[in-house]
């Protein structure tokens, strides 16, 4: 078979582009793709409509899998595009070894799209709240103080011990959380963690964690559940009011999988005189349950349900802690993945933030969408905190988190619940 592919020209790329005639694959590194430029590139970003198929990803043995769940079927021309021709041509091949005949390569967009102001890119609306680990390390390369990276971990200090992004702190999940209810705790407490990291209302707060393997079941989080936990910080340190808090892409796995290096030295935090404004500073962004109780009967808002569907149908609870089974009638199921842990329906195989386009029509779909006020939840407030923060990509601004989920819901007996398949789903 020939290796030989149809080289589109940029005059045909830009008929492409406006009339959508072929599926344009782009396989850049997804940080790029959501629109942080490359090194030695002037703008980030993709050519609108363009799907993310990083070229890494060719050497995962599910690569094909990816590419059906992405939609893509052998019959639709294909453009694939990046800034290495070795890259293009390599997912190029992979496609035509799996049966892809209408394949195409574009070779000049690093000289033209990603140098041109002229020629569209398109963007995450808010990538820069999601940050690639060239960016934190330019930071940390230019000393700037203003930046407090948390390495986020759950009751598991030895999980920070055993290698960390240099100079970041230690957090706990639980000093942001109550022990006994999993909400966030009250605005005297949250002072008193956010001043004794050094966090500020003004800081720029970058969180991240660790993973285990996707597939890998973990009844207790520990570790492998990190950066999960950090959207759960995420969220909190929004509500209580800092004001740039972002998300280290792919956590602890992103930065080593660039090649950056890791720490094991305990970095002590230099205390803040004051948190700088009164806590919370956006508690708008978490709904309690008598709001949860309001929006199930409003027309122009949504419960979101970000659990898995053995939870939803009342086959397990999720959690060994949570012994009633159900789900809140009423509420949108935006389904997680396969467990209380896991959330495989949002992110990619390598954990980093599944394409945002992908995440906003399968919500379309579904009926969530921005015009209306959207709260997340999950048994306790971890899930539903990492799709918040998707919603918070994409530029929502009308979005909280229903800080109780289920646990709380299904604690109090005169709150109503069901059990079994949903009629909408059978």
């Amino acid at each position: 078979m020939s290796t030989a592919f149809e080289s589109v020209s940029t005059a045909q790329m830009v008929d492409c582009v406006d009339q959508g005639e072929a599926t344009l694959i782009d396989v850049r590194p997804i940080d790029a793709y959501n629109g942080w430029p490359q090194p030695g590139q002037r703008r980030g970003g993709h050519l609108p409509g363009a799907r993310t198929l990083p070229a890494h990803w060719a050497d995962y043995i599910d690569w094909i899998e990816i590419v059906r769940d992405k939609g893509l079927a052998p019959e639709q021309p294909l453009i694939i595009y990046g800034a290495d021709d070795g890259d293009v041509d390599r997912v190029a091949s992979q496609f035509r070894r799996a049966g892809f005949d209408r394949v195409s390569v574009y070779r000049h967009f690093a000289d033209q799209w990603c140098e041109r102001d002229e020629l569209p890119l398109a963007t995450m609306p808010r990538y820069r709240y999601l940050v690639s680990p060239h960016w934190l390390a330019d930071r940390q390369q230019a000393d700037d103080r203003s930046v407090v990276v948390c390495h986020c971990h759950y009751r598991n200090p030895g999980d920070y011990d055993q290698g960390h992004v240099p100079g970041a702190l230690a957090l706990d999940t639980n000093w942001l959380e109550s022990a006994e209810t999993w909400n966030r705790r009250n605005p005297t407490e949250l002072r008193a963690v956010l001043e004794r990291l050094g966090i500020r209302v003004d800081s720029t707060v970058v969180l991240y964690g660790r993973f285990s393997h996707p597939r890998n079941s973990d009844p207790f989080p520990g570790s492998s559940a990190g950066h999960l936990g950090a959207f759960r910080c995420a969220f909190i340190l929004m509500y209580a009011g800092v004001r740039d808090v972002r998300m280290l892409n792919g956590g602890m796995q992103g930065w080593q999988d660039a090649g950056m290096p890791v720490s094991t030295d305990a970095v002590e935090p230099e205390q803040a005189v004051d948190f700088g404004a009164e806590i919370p500073g956006r508690p708008e962004l978490a709904v309690d349950v008598p709001e949860a109780r309001l929006m199930l009967a409003a027309d122009d808002a949504n419960l979101v349900c970000v659990r898995s569907y053995p939870e939803l149908i009342g086959e397990v609870s999720g959690y060994n802690y949570i012994e009633k089974k159900g789900r809140i009638p009423g509420a949108v199921f935006a389904n997680c993945g396969s467990d209380a842990y896991h959330m495989e329906n949002y992110r990619n195989l390598d954990h980093t933030t599944r394409e945002y386009a992908e995440v906003e029509a399968e919500w379309r779909r579904l009926g969530i969408t921005p015009d209306r006020h959207n709260a997340f939840y999950c048994g306790t407030g971890w899930r539903g905190s990492e799709a918040f923060f998707n919603a918070w990509l994409l530029g929502w601004n009308q979005i909280a988190v229903f800080d109780g989920g289920w646990f709380e819901w299904s604690s109090d007996p005169s709150n109503p619940v069901e059990t079994g398949i949903p009629e909408a789903m059978a």
